[in-house]
């Protein structure tokens, strides 16, 4: 094929380019001059575009005062007040004004180049700012912003002061479900980050599962286990991950588990014979509480009744990560009972038994950043510490039946104080809303003397704001979820509530409550699956089905289908099974050396029953005296009266 020349590949003739040269090439569109762009002109264009859209946009705010304007005029005439025509006076001054500034503004930025605005107009906000360069253009006072959209804006920052001025309206308490755990009291709840799944513990030492999107109306967890087997469970969360779960029981050593149960890791025990518990290994005694670090994912801390609060890692379950010990004014041991991480994981505080709530700095075990000796009554459990989410405040539950609130900026005295909230478990906690403006905790009552009570004090000035009845037993666990905006309780009666509002909430309980609750298949009734054979002959049918009982009875008298096992092998083993004793000779006489081989006939009987034998047939003792002794002479034995005849006068007198 014979090449084109230049001028049909650049060039363009009457005719075009040559066909065969787009073929070739496998594009068209040769010979075509490129498009030309004047930057200058299209900027020019831009800028008159965005001059003319601002005008329009003055114009139609202009307008829209215009009819405000208007309205307010009929509205004010057919008022008669003086007060209110004066101020109407003055709204129509001030506007009428603000136009005319805003008409010479528009007027001025049309008509110079250099300081012309592009885009919409700034609000009056900015323009009211002193370091605004545009308050230097105009001439007079600033325009005030329109009335009826300032009333607005203060109708609406009025309804919500009052929304927010009244924390009890946000309480999500208008629906709630009962989930059963068990008869036992829920002595643990966990919720996952996410809110999707809740796990309950309790003194039934079982671990429940309950999955809100799975579950139906019928509210039955889809798993349950015991992974302490026989400790009570105490303390269970989630991780901030939400793929482990902690698990603290009545034992010495505390357990991780993944999401469907399975163990992760479990702390090791420590040596219950060494004084320092520094030099341990792990806990030597009874777990109280636990909790995971907010910020590194795999850090927990548990505390114990061998006066120790300790850190772990789950990549390192043989040894602590560090060691804290509680100390009394005067240097002694004492327990703590409950203890938690700050929000943002820096400090950790522990409350102990002699009513002193100490807090450390993570990286610091020797002394407590701040200690307050008296917090609550000596001897008496606190059984919860936890911080508000801005980490400022901080909340005890005390066994004195108290719950206090402390600043530790100012770790000298509570904040505020709550008596009368009688607690009878060693893990009645406490809680704070997700907005921070409310406390929540739970009270305790004895069997048959009333119902437990979730109490809500308001944070700002602690009253004592509302109340909610839970059922007829105590309320052990509170927790308030800041996703969902749903409250789990636990109970003493081993129910787990969920308190929710259709309206405030979100997900959780909302996604199980709307389902039906599903019907037991009628195949899983059935005690046998039966095939029907199209089969008319007998040797093919099926025999009819018998009661279950009979069935069973019969079951077992056959030894294949009852299993019974073969009997012990007598004597020596035969046929491949070692024998009762074994089939050695030690172990035949182990076997004989113990029987019982006592004589229990007459030795005298048995003597004289050879007597006629020997006499006749002499081979022992008559043989060695015959030549000596031919005749057997025996002793002769005189009777007593022949023996008192011999005997002497005398003897006789003294008898």
């Amino acid at each position: 094929m014979e090449r084109p020349g230049p001028s049909e590949v650049t060039g363009s003739d009457a005719s075009g380019p040559d066909p065969q040269l787009a073929v070739t090439m496998g594009f068209t569109g040769f010979g075509k001059k490129a498009r030309t762009f004047d930057l200058e002109a299209m900027f020019e264009q831009t800028r008159r575009t965005a001059v003319e859209r601002s005008r329009k946009t003055l114009e139609a705010r202009e307008k829209e005062e215009e009819m405000n304007r208007e309205k307010e005029l009929r509205r004010q005439n057919e008022d008669i007040e003086p007060t209110s025509s004066g101020s109407n006076v003055v709204r129509d001054c001030s506007k009428s004004c603000s136009r005319d500034t805003s008409s010479s503004e528009s007027e001025e930025s049309s008509g110079s180049s250099d300081d012309e605005l592009i885009g919409p107009p700034l609000p009056l906000k900015m323009m009211k700012e002193p370091g605004n360069h545009i308050e230097e253009d105009i001439v007079g006072p600033l325009p005030p912003p329109l009335y009826e959209d300032a009333e607005d804006d203060d109708d609406d920052d009025d309804g919500d002061s009052e929304e927010e001025e009244n924390p009890v309206q946000k309480i999500p308490d208008s629906h709630e479900i009962t989930l059963k755990h068990g008869t036992k009291t829920v002595s643990a709840l966990g919720l996952d980050p996410s809110g999707a799944r809740l796990v309950t513990g309790g003194y039934d030492y079982d671990v429940k599962f309950w999955d809100f999107a799975g579950m139906d109306a019928s509210f039955k967890a889809f798993r349950s286990l015991q992974p302490c087997e026989c400790h009570q469970i105490k303390s269970l969360q989630y991780s901030n991950t939400g793929d482990m779960i902690l698990v603290v029981s009545g034992s010495s050593q505390a357990k991780v588990i993944d999401r469907d149960g399975f163990e992760v890791m479990e702390c090791i025990k420590g040596d219950q014979y060494i004084v320092d518990m520094a030099n341990t290994k792990g806990h030597t005694a009874m777990l109280h509480t636990g909790s995971w670090h907010p910020k590194i994912k795999g850090e927990f801390m548990t505390c114990s009744n061998d006066a120790t609060v300790r850190t772990w890692e789950v990549e390192n379950p043989r040894k602590q990560r560090s060691v804290f010990k509680p100390r009394t004014a005067q240097g002694k041991k004492v327990i703590p009972t409950t203890c938690t991480y700050s929000r943002d994981g820096n400090l950790i505080a522990a409350a102990c038994q002699n009513g002193s709530i100490q807090i450390w700095d993570r990286n610091l075990t020797v002394h407590p950043k701040f200690h307050y000796k008296q917090a609550h009554d000596p001897g008496t459990d606190t059984s919860c510490v936890t911080f508000s989410y801005d980490g400022n405040v901080l909340a005890s539950r005390g066994g004195d039946d108290t719950l206090k609130l402390w600043d530790i900026r100012q770790f000298n005295k509570p904040l505020f104080s709550a008596s009368g909230l009688p607690t009878m478990f060693p893990m009645t906690d406490c809680c704070f809303s997700p907005d921070d403006k409310l406390v929540v905790t739970g009270t305790s009552v004895q069997r048959g003397c009333g119902s437990g009570k979730l109490v809500f004090f308001e944070r700002r000035t602690f009253q004592r704001v509302y109340e909610i009845d839970i059922t007829d037993a105590s309320v052990v666990r509170c927790l308030w979820h800041p996703k969902l905006n749903q409250i789990m309780v636990g109970t003493g009666n081993g129910l787990a509530k969920v308190y929710y509002d259709p309206n405030k909430s979100q997900r959780g309980a909302k996604l199980c409550v709307v389902k039906t609750q599903r019907k037991a298949k009628q195949a899983e009734t059935l005690t046998q699956d039966y095939i029907i054979t199209p089969h008319a002959l007998p040797m093919f049918r099926e025999p009819r089905q018998r009661s279950t009982r009979k069935q069973l009875e019969k079951d077992r008298l056959d030894p294949l289908k009852s299993h019974k096992p073969e009997p012990p092998v007598a004597g020596p083993g035969r046929g491949g099974r070692v024998g009762t004793h074994g089939g050695t000779l030690s172990s035949y006489i182990v076997k004989n050396i113990a029987l019982d081989k006592t004589d229990d006939s007459n030795p005298r009987e048995a003597i004289l029953r050879h007597a006629k034998a020997a006499e006749d047939n002499p081979y022992w003792v008559s043989p060695a005296y015959s030549k000596t002794q031919p005749k057997t002479m025996f002793a002769q034995v005189e009777s007593d009266d022949e023996e008192t005849k011999n005997e002497p006068e005398w003897k006789k007198r003294k008898i």
